[in-house]
């Protein structure tokens, strides 16, 4: 067809032609708990209560594999394969997944279909009477993708009593290869492809987990890599595979975020891959059965720890965010996670930084997944911004584009920057813990230095009823210049789906200070609480009871610019945390003090002859914007 570069129209044909990725559940885009370990009902919910304590929020509990019967006569098989709980772990199943759903968690079971259903299972007697087997002296009931009835009966027997008592979806792990009674058969992929379609049979939105089933089964989300060993090399190959994956249209994919086995322990790793995965499609720990090997943040030292929990929150207050980008990419086939040359096909240095993506349409992400140095106390990733002005969502940094530059971050922050004018509506933690509904409590962050557009998409989040247009649709704007003015128009759609009044907290990072605003709802005007972040260089305007059906608008009377990136405090942080010289901090200081004129300040600094990464994080700060 000629695309040339012209990557997002020929994604768009693709999924034209191939069939589009469906739309995920919401409480898919939160965090999932997940662990190959031998729980039991006890230690489960002592888990979940002690992230409840920490405020750290889950979506979706994932049991593996232990919570059928393991430990089996061998005549039976080798206990990979089974659909009878293990009543010694879990007493009453149906008891245990209430309380997860009353905690607002989704449950999903591990499952390994090759074996089929032996003798000992609890379903076994009446599935084999359904299949005219030979029940009474044992007969094995083989897995057999290819025979209808085998599968009528596998659903009916094997998987709908679990549903009935409290399961949402299947974790479809390994099988038995490619091999089936028909020739190029994958049963794999013919298993996403039923689990989906059973899944939504009474109305639901359906959801399949499964091992990667090979090209086209990128329409029965979510994917999972497999086992990842726990190495820096493995972490640093996750964002470039899961980037990547987008080009054959397996945008949902799900990693064992830290690593699953073998490797060490190390802190700062598991925290990098952490910080990755909280800006990957699926958000889902993982580890194996090690007593050793779990992802629980506070087997880590005290700053790991609390790190972790902040960036658990982030991910959970970002869904708002996610779950439209979701809608895009069920509509038009543009995933959430992207590689740089998506849109910036005609600059060769987007294919370079492999590991740098774009997360949705308003934020670039560039994972630090090396060791840092220890002296800066910093890690390093090598970015190309293009054209156009960024700010990081952390610290408040302005960049210029259309260049490569150094990122330096301590342990507590990775680069995530946003274009100028971005817009991202989140859920306000404050007022949250593990909910995932259309929140009342809304966050928007705003982002300087150019016209935005966003438009908020929101349904029921669990059913097929947006595909009879019962969905509402939130635009935001934001109009940069001699008139600013940020603009949440009222709600088009079904607003029955969302709350009827919402209480706001806009962020506008990036902004100067403002005395003049007026903020204005129904030609009324609103009242509101004022602050100004001078680490963050916000405006934070707080406004609650605003009602959805009506237009919101935030009027700064004064001419609002962009915000200077404040180099002095920045180096002084910096220095001041560098394990290094006294003498040397301060001859860096007193030389950044001495001068206004960049280049004179750069190169005195080279001078000093200073450690590759520190005069690097330095002139990083220096020559940002």
């Amino acid at each position: 067809m000629g695309y040339g570069r012209d990557y997002i129209k020929c994604f768009k044909d693709f999924f034209k032609l191939c069939g589009n990725t469906p739309l995920l559940p919401r409480y898919a885009l939160g965090n999932w708990w997940s662990r190959y370990y031998r729980y039991n009902e006890e230690e489960y919910k002592k888990l979940l209560d002690r992230f409840k304590e920490e405020k750290v929020p889950f979506s979706v509990a994932v049991i593996d594999m232990d919570w059928h019967l393991v430990d089996i006569d061998p005549k039976y098989g080798s206990g990979w394969t089974g659909y009878t709980w293990n009543k010694e772990l879990f007493p009453d199943p149906k008891r245990f997944m209430k309380w997860l759903h009353e905690n607002n968690l989704r449950v999903t079971l591990n499952v390994h279909p090759a074996d089929g259903i032996r003798a000992h299972e609890e379903m076994y007697t009446d599935m084999a009477k359904h299949l005219n087997i030979d029940y009474l002296n044992g007969e094995n009931i083989e897995f057999d993708i290819s025979d209808s009835k085998f599968l009528e009966a596998y659903f009916k027997y094997a998987h709908h009593p679990n549903e009935e008592n409290g399961v949402d979806f299947w974790w479809i792990d390994w099988q038995q290869g490619n091999d089936s009674k028909i020739e190029g058969l994958d049963p794999l992929w013919m298993l996403n492809h039923y689990h989906f379609l059973d899944n939504k049979r009474n109305g639901k939105r359906p959801l399949t987990f499964s091992r990667y089933a090979g090209i086209g089964s990128h329409r029965y989300p979510v994917g999972f890599s497999g086992d990842s060993i726990i190495t820096w090399e493995s972490l640093d190959f996750q964002p470039y595979f899961t980037a990547n994956a987008s080009n054959a249209g397996y945008g949902w994919w799900s990693h064992d975020i830290g690593g699953h086995m073998l490797g060490v322990k190390d802190d700062e790793m598991a925290l990098r891959w952490l910080q990755f995965g909280v800006f990957s499609p699926i958000m889902r720990l993982h580890s194996s059965s090690s007593v050793f090997n779990g992802k629980e943040p506070w087997r880590y030292n005290s700053i790991v720890h609390e790190t972790m929990n902040e960036f658990l929150r982030f991910r959970h207050s970002l869904v708002p965010y996610i779950y439209t980008m979701n809608r895009i990419f069920s509509e038009d086939g543009i995933p959430l996670v992207q590689p740089m040359y998506y849109k910036n096909s005609e600059y060769d240095e987007a294919y370079e930084v492999q590991n740098q993506y774009y997360f949705g349409s308003e934020l670039i992400v560039c994972p630090i997944t090396h060791p840092m140095n220890r002296k800066t106390g910093r890690g390093k990733v090598k970015a190309w911004l293009p054209e156009g002005t960024y700010i990081d969502i952390f610290n408040g940094m302005i960049y210029s584009g259309n260049r490569y530059i150094n990122l330096y971050r301590d342990i507590r922050r990775i680069p995530v920057l946003a274009k100028a004018g971005a817009i991202i509506p989140m859920i306000n933690m404050e007022s949250c813990y593990n909910q995932i509904d259309n929140p009342k409590d809304i966050e928007v962050r705003i982002f300087a230095g150019d016209n935005g557009r966003f438009k908020m998409y929101e349904d029921d989040g669990n059913t097929l009823e947006y595909l009879k247009g019962r969905y509402a649709e939130t635009e935001m704007n934001l109009e940069w210049g001699d008139s600013t003015r940020f603009v949440v128009k009222a709600v088009m759609g079904e607003f029955s789906v969302i709350p009827k009044e919402r209480n706001y907290t806009f962020k506008f990072i990036g902004f100067k200070d403002c005395k003049e605003i007026m903020v204005i709802s129904d030609g009324k005007e609103v009242i509101y609480e004022k602050d100004y972040d001078n680490l963050m260089n916000s405006i934070i305007i707080r406004c609650n009871q605003i009602d959805v059906l009506k237009d919101l608008v935030i009027d700064f009377k004064d001419v609002m610019q962009l915000s200077c990136n404040n180099i002095d405090r920045q180096i002084f942080d910096f220095l001041n945390e560098a394990q290094i010289r006294f003498d040397i901090k301060d001859k860096i200081y007193n030389i950044i003090n001495s001068h206004e004129n960049k280049t004179k300040i750069i190169g005195d600094l080279q001078t000093l002859d200073l450690d590759k990464d520190l005069f690097g994080a330095v002139c990083e700060i220096i020559l940002a914007y």
